[in-house]
């Protein structure tokens, strides 16, 4: 059995190995076919500059290329759009698609700081002045005194009631000031 895993294992090196050598003549290969289709390319977009002597002749090279800079810039510009307008439909797409499947994509929320009075600035406009200031429109309460509070203000002095309950004599008053 063991014999049969060192085989299998073996065999499973080999033909990672192979795989591996062949990979890498398919990506040499790969380059080298790049390579010719841009020196292809070059050759054909891009003739080699032949600067004249006469300054007539230097000018004349300047409007071919500027003309041919115009042209390419054209092109860059419609492809630009033509992408943008796709782009454009793509999404349209997908938001019918998701209208048609019942499910609605939620857009990515941004964590935004932003004031009371910010915010209602924002909703409401520059027009409106508001104030967010909540306690400016509190009422003043007067406070009143009950039963308790006063019945603890008159205590005093903790120590003299403690002595004055401690015994049998305390706990008759305490029965007493109760009924």
């Amino acid at each position: 059995v063991s014999k049969r895993n060192r085989a299998i294992t073996a065999r499973r090196q080999h033909l990672k190995s192979v795989m591996l050598q062949i990979a890498a003549t398919e990506l040499e290969k790969e380059e080298s076919r790049r390579e010719a289709e841009k020196e292809n390319y070059l050759a054909e977009h891009c003739p080699p500059l032949h600067i004249p002597g006469s300054m007539a002749e230097v000018q004349e090279l300047c409007k071919q290329l500027h003309a041919k800079i115009d042209m390419a810039e054209e092109e860059k510009y419609d492809m630009e759009v033509k992408v943008q307008k796709s782009g454009k439909e793509l999404e349209d797409m997908n938001q019918k698609l998701f209208d048609l499947r019942g499910k609605f994509k939620r857009p990515p929320l941004r964590r935004v700081r932003m004031s009371a009075d910010a915010m209602l600035k924002a909703l409401l406009g520059s027009k409106h002045k508001v104030c967010m200031d909540l306690r400016a429109n509190l009422k003043q309460v007067k406070k009143e005194d009950t039963e308790k509070e006063r019945d603890l203000r008159d205590v005093g002095d903790w120590r003299k009631n403690i002595e004055e309950k401690s015994g049998m004599e305390g706990r008759k008053k305490m029965f007493e000031t109760e009924s």
